[in-house]
């Protein structure tokens, strides 16, 4: 189980050139845009706290959680103000409807049930689930092609999860999806 989860050098998450490809800022302004007051955000696969450090520094309070609990203390030095804590996107140990914003940032792809994670990080959020993820093409970064979820797949399982609204944005080399 988890086999798919991200193990490699942690130090590769913080590349200057990976951080570029993400758009980081961008993708966080994204998220949070047309929110009412939003507060608090769920980082589920936080990783190194990437994501979470830019949300942190808009003000939001952050609970950052991932599989890997090699990553949590990289996190906790880059958000101090963070709370994080091992755990898996398929079962979020959190109350029905605990925060404003769920992100998933490079994540899906790596669950082992998708689906499950979809309809979990929908119980926990109040407004809304944005996620982060590789388009379905050839490109000379990520995983292997095949790892990757299309925009079809995705918008599927969104709507399987009780996701009413599902809107796509193709970003420069990403893709982000609103699901609310």
């Amino acid at each position: 189980m988890h086999e798919r989860r991200f193990n490699r050098e942690i130090d590769r998450l913080r590349d200057p050139e990976r951080v570029a490809r993400l758009e980081v800022n961008r993708v966080v302004e994204l998220s949070l845009a047309g929110l009412a007051t939003p507060r608090a955000v769920l980082d589920v696969g936080t990783g190194s706290g990437l994501f979470a450090e830019q949300f942190a520094a808009r003000g939001m309070a952050v609970t950052g959680l991932d599989a890997n609990p090699a990553m949590l203390p990289v996190a906790r030095q880059y958000v101090p103000s963070g709370t994080f804590q091992e755990g898996i996107a398929e079962h979020l140990s959190f109350p029905d409807g605990s925060f404003d914003l769920v992100f998933m940032g490079l994540l899906l792809h790596e669950t082992d049930d998708p689906q499950a994670a979809l309809i979990e990080a929908r119980r926990v959020t109040r407004q809304r689930l944005s996620v982060l993820e590789w388009v379905d093409e050839d490109q000379p970064f990520g995983p292997p092609r095949a790892d990757r979820l299309s925009f079809e797949k995705i918008d599927t399982l969104a709507r399987l999860a009780g996701f009413t609204k599902r809107t796509p944005l193709r970003l420069e080399n990403l893709a982000l999806y609103f699901l609310e």
